[in-house]
């Protein structure tokens, strides 16, 4: 039995190592030196590269198993057989304890603090995982496994990595002497699935008339700013509202790691940011891509999170004609939202905090809060419209109120842009009196 089965039939238990554990891993230990003795380090590494891991584990399945019948293991019960030979597969072909919760679509994120310390996150929560490994340098070999095809490398002189698998997986490690207590590897994993406002809605993220009410903004080129901590679902919302925007307009995305993703838009350019290499050379940053994204006539742009001095491009870009660009940032409030766009600003143009307020209430229409509550569900919370305020600087007024102790929603006050939408003809009267009846009163 696959620590991957034994996870899942646990439900949301962590992940359990046999009852004699010590013997377990000795037998295993032994295994996996056979195999590497009989069949050489050499001939493991070519079946180990092949693209397709089925193939590998499938190649070398029966030398584990010949190598595990010469142990004193003969004795050992099927379910505990095939549980060894699926790690030291795991080990040699895949990410070694770390397989089978990769393979599993229902955890999110896993977190090696060294070798004394791991957890995985299902469903907003977090668990242990027990026994993940041996020592400190079983996880950086599989640090090495991870980064060496991606071009990358990790050593005392640059002890800090971040990479993109070919899965679109976010990863992050971190070794001594920067990290303490041994090595740390972050693997934060990303559905294929693309996630649609009327799928939030079906989870309860957020109801249906404010769904409605973000699409429409979108669809009237609002120029948005989703906002939340980390985890609190900003690049999922993120994406469901980029698949609003009509599929006749030309789609410039802009990442750290690409993680957005489109179903049909026939439109779409993707550009991801790079980091310099170890001679540190060859570094492509979000402003880089910010300023040519202008070049490339763009009708969208969408920043996937702003975190430096590349927001003072992004605020110049919706105000210059980029109407219904979208970004995330990290902050807790639509207060601190502001004051957080108003420090990042000033990374990239040395003027007064006052006149970067007054760029944001021009280029900014509303921010878009999102949270995740202590029992891992994740809400599209408030919504506020940006202006300026009379006498300058930045107004926040507040469209849409959530009361997380009773995760109720509730309209404040109908955004300007409705009726801007009547007016133009974007939006029908009998749609908006739809809309209008689904919406509870303040």
């Amino acid at each position: 039995m696959s620590l991957q089965t034994r996870i899942k039939e646990a439900g949301a238990a962590a992940a359990t190592v046999p009852v004699d554990a010590g013997r377990h891993r000795a037998v295993k230990r032994r295994t996996k030196r056979a195999v590497m003795d009989r069949m050489g380090y050499d001939e493991v590494a070519r079946i180990s590269a092949y693209i397709d891991p089925a193939r590998a584990r499938s190649e070398l399945r029966p030398a584990v198993e010949a190598a595990l019948n010469v142990e004193e293991a003969i004795d050992l019960a099927t379910p505990e057989r095939e549980t060894i030979i699926d790690e030291i597969l795991d080990d040699v072909v895949g990410l070694g304890p770390l397989q089978p919760l990769i393979e599993d679509d229902t955890v999110t994120e896993i977190m090696v603090n060294g070798c004394r310390s791991a957890f995985f996150e299902r469903g907003g929560v977090l668990y242990p995982i027990e026994h993940a490994f041996e020592d400190d340098e079983q996880i950086r070999v599989l640090i090495d496994r991870i980064i060496s095809p991606l071009g990358r490398r990790i050593d005392e002189r640059s002890p800090i990595v971040n990479a993109r698998l070919k899965t679109g997986y976010r990863v992050n490690a971190v070794i001594p002497p920067v990290a303490i207590d041994g090595p740390i590897l972050t693997i934060r994993k990303f559905s294929d699935r693309i996630c649609s406002l009327d799928e939030l809605v079906g989870l309860g993220s957020l109801p249906l008339w404010y769904a409605q009410l973000l699409s429409c903004a979108v669809s009237l080129r609002q120029d948005l700013a989703v906002a939340g901590g980390t985890g609190s679902g900003k690049t999922t919302l993120l994406n469901a509202l980029s698949c609003e925007i009509s599929t006749g307009e030309r789609i410039v995305t802009i990442e750290d790691s690409a993680e957005l993703k489109f179903a049909h838009h026939p439109h779409v350019v993707r550009l991801e940011a790079r980091e310099a290499s170890i001679e540190g050379e060859g570094a492509v940053t979000i402003r880089d891509l910010v300023t040519n994204a202008l070049r490339m006539r763009p009708d969208r742009i969408v920043v996937g999170e702003v975190r430096g001095a590349e927001c003072c491009d992004m605020l110049q870009a919706m105000n210059t004609g980029h109407d219904g660009s979208l970004t995330t940032l990290h902050a807790g409030t639509e207060q601190e939202t502001v004051v957080r766009l108003t420090l990042l600003a000033r990374y990239g143009i040395d003027l007064p905090s006052e006149l970067i307020e007054e760029q944001i209430a021009m280029a900014l229409d509303g921010i878009v809060m999102s949270e995740r509550h202590a029992d891992g569900r994740r809400f599209v919370s408030s919504y506020s419209g940006v202006r300026r305020g009379t006498s300058g600087g930045v107004e926040l007024e507040r469209y849409v109120t959530f009361d997380a102790a009773t995760r109720a929603w509730t309209l404040d006050r109908e955004p300007p842009f409705i009726a801007e939408g009547l007016r133009s003809g974007t939006l029908t009267q009998e749609e908006v009196d739809e809309w209008r009846s689904l919406c509870p009163s303040s």
